[in-house]
């Protein structure tokens, strides 16, 4: 966190600092334990396929089978798909309530700035009724590009038609953040609600 010009944009990371994370390791331990398909297997595929993903370049289904549904024949994707969407869950209730009371008062622009596909991108904005909080939407499979590239940045000051910095990034990770500096918007390294809502009172961010 650093003090810096007023703030006219809030950009919010989705997972790790409202919900949890989408499609990450942890999820795909469950999901594919669950449905006895073979870790490593999977493992040895992912990242390949994932740079298209989430990157916007492909879609869910043909991730999937990639991935998983050609090596396993006896799985579908209709059976699969709802299982991968169940293992988003609200994270930190209290980030959404801050959240909601910074997109109330209406002296901030509010948008996303995530790493995500574009389906689960839809279904936790939509699932978790985040999306009525943001203005607009920067995220991963929209632009097809991943934070910590500087494209990603880019993209989000330049739609934002305001200065880097008068614009407020939050994510979980440091990386992330330091690669949001470099550019020169303001940040805050998410570890709780707690610390974030004091974090933004330093910097004059409130809602009332």
């Amino acid at each position: 966190m650093s003090s810096s010009p007023h703030i006219r944009t809030i950009f919010w990371d989705i997972g790790g600092v409202l919900l949890t994370n989408g499609w990450d390791k942890n999820q795909r331990s469950e999901v594919l334990t669950r449905l006895g398909v073979d870790l490593a297997d999977y493992e040895s595929r992912h990242e390949e396929a994932n740079f298209f993903w989430e990157r916007g370049l492909s879609t869910a289904e043909h991730f999937f089978n990639v991935t998983v549904l050609n090596q396993n024949p006896a799985i579908t994707f209709s059976e699969l798909w709802p299982q991968v969407c169940a293992e988003s869950r609200i994270l930190y209730p209290e980030s959404v309530d801050i959240l909601g009371e910074l997109a109330t008062s209406g002296r901030y622009r509010q948008a996303t700035l995530n790493n995500e596909s574009r389906e689960l991108n839809a279904h936790r904005l939509d699932g978790f009724r985040l999306r009525p909080f943001f203005d607009f939407f920067i995220c991963s499979g929209y632009v097809h590009e991943m934070k910590p590239h500087p494209d990603i940045y880019r993209a989000a000051i330049e739609i934002s038609g305001h200065l880097a910095e008068t614009s407020l990034f939050i994510d979980d990770k440091v990386e992330n953040c330091e690669a949001a500096a470099v550019l020169g918007m303001q940040t805050i390294c998410f570890e709780s609600p707690a610390q974030l809502r004091d974090e933004l009172a330093q910097l004059g961010v409130k809602a009332v």
